[in-house]
């Protein structure tokens, strides 16, 4: 039988670090609206894990209803950014963030 090691507060935060700087640099390299949006959500479930490791280690459940109404938010945000992302590919036919720097003006 195989002794699986424990897991710690600092494996968590690691794996979320990891998620918020692959969504980070995603977000930063990336021209597609689509992927920008996705890497965004990366950068907020790296934060929710964060938050949900810390109510777990103090033993209170203030951190995951804090994460509760983070998904809500994102929930929102998504569906709010699709239809503004539908919208402009209907008008320019493109989701390239270099083209669509032309609203500017």
């Amino acid at each position: 039988m195989q002794v699986l090691p424990n897991i710690t507060i600092e494996h968590y935060l690691g794996l979320s670090a990891v998620l918020f700087c692959l969504g980070l640099f995603g977000m930063m390299f990336r021209k597609n609206a689509i992927i920008i949006f996705m890497c965004v959500e990366l950068m907020l479930n790296a934060v929710n894990l964060a938050l949900v490791a810390f109510s777990k280690i103090h033993g209170d459940t203030d951190g995951q209803i804090f994460v509760f109404f983070i998904m809500v938010v994102a929930a929102a945000e998504v569906a709010v950014g699709l239809a503004i992302l539908m919208m402009l590919y209907r008008n320019m036919h493109t989701t390239d963030t270099d083209q669509l720097n032309s609203l500017k003006g």
